[in-house]
Order: C-alpha cells, then sequence, then structure tokens
C-alpha cells in the first residue's frame, strides 16, 4: 500500500434494520460460536465499471442489505447475556446495521496492495470500528461502510462479531447481498438453527483435548513485543520453493504425500519458533481451522449460518520442532487434521461446555486458509472486487490466500509484532 496518507470523510452511521419484520426473541450460539467472540474486519476493493456508474453504489448495497437481513436477520440484533445459563446469545432485536457512507479525497491506486500494506491505521479508515474500549456487549454484529474514490472505485469494509459466521458462512451471506443487490434470487439460503451442534446430555468427553491446553511459559520475545504495533507483510512461496519443501518432507519415506497448506503450515510453524528465540523446553502450540460441515453424519445442511469450525493442534516442544526433519511436523499437521471426526467434534464441544476454554487463548501460530472461500467472487454488479484483505487481526497470524488463475505458487499473509517481523522475515525465505 502506498504510505501517502489520504483523508476520508465519513457521514454519520445510520442503522438498516430489515425490510420487513422478522423472529424476534434469543436467538440460540453454539459452543463453537462462543469461544469466537472477537470482531474481525475485511474490506473489498471495486475498480470503477464503464459500464455502469457508481454514483448509486451506496443506496444500492445500503438497500440489499436491508433486503438480504430479512433472511439473516440475527445479524440485526445485538449480544446479550442469557439469564438461565450466563451464556452470550443473540437478541434479535432487529434495530439493525450502523452503514456509512464514506468518501476519499484520492483515486484507489494510492491503497496500492493492501496485502503488502505495513499500515492497518489506513485500512481502518475504511472500516466502521466501534472503540476497542467498548464492551463487546455494546458492539453490533456487523458495521458497513462504502468509502468512494476519485476515480469512481469503491471499499467495502466491513466489521463482523466472528461468533456469528466463519468464512464460509460470512461469504455466502455476502453472496446473498450482493445477489440482491445485482437483481438476482439468493443461491444459497440461510439455514439458522444452530442448536444441531449443541453439546450433548449428559457431557461425553471422549478424547484429550490438547487444543485447550493453555501455556503458561510464554517466550519472552512474545512479552516484550506485547506492547508493540502489529504488521502485515506478504510472503509468497514460490512453486520451485514448495517443490523442495515437499521434497524434503518426503525424502525420509515418513510422509507419503502431502497438501500446500500442510507443508506451509508446517515450514512456517518452525520458522516461527527460531524468530520467537524459544527455548528447547518450551511448548509451543500450532492451531488451525478445520471446517467441520462433511465431517457430520449426516453433513451440516448447506448453507449452515454459524461457525462449523474447530481448531486442533498441534502440540510439542520447540527443541524436538527444532531438532527433528521437516516430515515431523508435516505427521503433526496431518494427524490433527485426520484426528477431527463428528466424534471428535463433539467431544470438543462438550469440553468447552465443562471447562469454558479457549483454544486460541495461547498459540504459538495460528494459520487459516483463505485460498477457497470464494472472498474474490462478490459480485454487487461492479463486477469482482480486485482485492481483499482483513484489516486488523491478531498476533501470529498466518493466511494463506487466494491465487490467481493457473497459478502454482501460494502466498501468505504474515501479522507479527513489528520488533518480531524481521527476524521472521529472514527465516521464511529458504
Amino acid at each position: 500500500m502506498g504510505e501517502g496518507i489520504f483523508e476520508v470523510k465519513k457521514l454519520e452511521a445510520v442503522l438498516v434494520p430489515p425490510a420487513s419484520k422478522t423472529d424476534d426473541g434469543l436467538y440460540f450460539l453454539s459452543n463453537l460460536d462462543l469461544y469466537q467472540n472477537l470482531i474481525l474486519t475485511t474490506i473489498y476493493c471495486y475498480k470503477s465499471d464503464t459500464t455502469r456508474s457508481n454514483c448509486n453504489a451506496c443506496e444500492v448495497i445500503k438497500q440489499a442489505l436491508a433486503e438480504v437481513l430479512v433472511h439473516y436477520y440475527p445479524f440485526a440484533g445485538r449480544i446479550a447475556i442469557n439469564d438461565s445459563d450466563g451464556k452470550l446469545v443473540i437478541d434479535c432485536t432487529g434495530e439493525g446495521v450502523p452503514f456509512v457512507e464514506a468518501v476519499a479525497d484520492c483515486e484507489l491506486e494510492v491503497l496500492g496492495d493492501t496485502t503488502k500494506s505495513s499500515n492497518f491505521e489506513i485500512l481502518e479508515k475504511l472500516v466502521h470500528i466501534f472503540p476497542r474500549s467498548k464492551n463487546i456487549l455494546e458492539i453490533p454484529l456487523l458495521t458497513t461502510q462504502v468509502t468512494k474514490f476519485k476515480c469512481g472505485g469503491f471499499v467495502l469494509g466491513l466489521a463482523t462479531n466472528h461468533c456469528m459466521a466463519d468464512g464460509i458462512s460470512a461469504v455466502e451471506f455476502a453472496n446473498s447481498w450482493a445477489e440482491i443487490a445485482r437483481g438476482s434470487p439468493i443461491t444459497v439460503l440461510p439455514f439458522l438453527d444452530r442448536t444441531i451442534i449443541k453439546s450433548r446430555q449428559p457431557l461425553k468427553i471422549e478424547f484429550p483435548h490438547n487444543e485447550f491446553h493453555e501455556i503458561k511459559d510464554v517466550p519472552k520475545s512474545i512479552l516484550a513485543s506485547k506492547d508493540d504495533e502489529l504488521i502485515p507483510k506478504s510472503f509468497c512461496f514460490k512453486e520451485k520453493m514448495l517443490v523442495h519443501l515437499r521434497s524434503l518432507a518426503m525424502e525420509d519415506g515418513e510422509v507419503e504425500k502431502c497438501s500446500n497448506f500442510t507443508l506451509v503450515a508446517a515450514h512456517t510453524w518452525r520458522v516461527m519458533i527460531e524468530s520467537l528465540k524459544m527455548e528447547d523446553d518450551q511448548l509451543t502450540k500450532l492451531v488451525f481451522a478445520v471446517d467441520l460441515r462433511s465431517k457430520f453424519n449426516p453433513p451440516l445442511p448447506k448453507g449452515y449460518f454459524g461457525n462449523a469450525i474447530f481448531h486442533p493442534c498441534c502440540l510439542c516442544s520447540a527443541g524436538e520442532l527444532r531438532s527433528k526433519p521437516l516430515w515431523f511436523a508435516v505427521k503433526l499437521v496431518q494427524e490433527a487434521i485426520k484426528s477431527v471426526t463428528e466424534e471428535y467434534a463433539r467431544s470438543a464441544i462438550d469440553y468447552y461446555e465443562e471447562k469454558r476454554a479457549n483454544p486460541l487463548a495461547t498459540y504459538t501460530l495460528f494459520i487459516s486458509s483463505w485460498t477457497r472461500l470464494g472472498f474474490y467472487d462478490i459480485d454487487f454488479g461492479w463486477g469482482k472486487p480486485t482485492q481483499t484483505t482483513l484489516a486488523n487481526p491478531g498476533p501470529n497470524l498466518c493466511f494463506t490466500l487466494p491465487q490467481g488463475e493457473g497459478k502454482k505458487d501460494l502466498n501468505i499473509l504474515m501479522v507479527m509484532a513489528a520488533s518480531l517481523m524481521k527476524a521472521f522475515e529472514e527465516l521464511i525465505q529458504i
């Protein structure tokens, strides 16, 4: 992203309620939703379309939002606490989603490549974000902002509470919204009943769940950098590098085949323990997301709206990870992915019910694949986005990013404390 500072003038936020009356009352959140109660922000950049003026983009997108909220009405409510069990629920008040119209004093090109930005503050001008000091109960579940640029392009910025949707659900919601904006029928209607993955009674914890293990001995480098600015940086795993890593992973015959995600997760994890200068006896934890939709029998209904992902982990000492070949880390990742069956997921849901522990409480590295989620397919009538990215995620996060047609390279977006990024950058390229 260009470092030139630009100004964004924002109008007052207006609430967009559903276009017609919807269900009210309390809406159940599953245990998979509850531990992901955090705000995630994304932006979608749309270039000017010579065939269609964007002068009415705000009005079209705002009207379509009102209509899509009829189907996704929990988004128009607010988080509340259920008196009966003290858990968070959604109070379906129908009060609506804040919508902000904004104008930037520059061309869209000023943003440059948003995945290479070193300044989250610039991206945050494009999203309507509530102060971090606010209680999560006071923050709407979704906020929207459309920022017009001088060139005729615009950026849609969203701040979404992750408890409402995982990546697949978020894309289905955005696609339904975009379809309405284009005057098309909704392809995938949401399935709203999250009780189908609620905890069992009596609880049945059948597996050890290392993903909930909270590491107490945090590396000194993380403690020293906790007040640092977080910066994002993208790295490219060229096809040649992926071939090299794959040959390293398979040379001892311990691994027969491995996906690009597994390779990148294993390699990046090993790099991370070095860049954090971890001691041999310190525990290191790699966490990643596994989609559960197809793991259940029968599979979760099409359009399941909510979080249907779980975060298994690999856990070992830094010394073990450091001293063993790449195949060791690859096998750990493969075994963790394979372990997530319906029985395992149900056991984890029950574990959370009893312990209220969070698998994301401590980790060395969190990696998530964005390669197949379809963020680049969301077309509100002005074509598909030219780029999309996260605006303010947390530390030590790694996202594998979508590739262009036919490309065999793989890009990752790494988010780390500024003081730790240099060491990571030197080690990640082999």
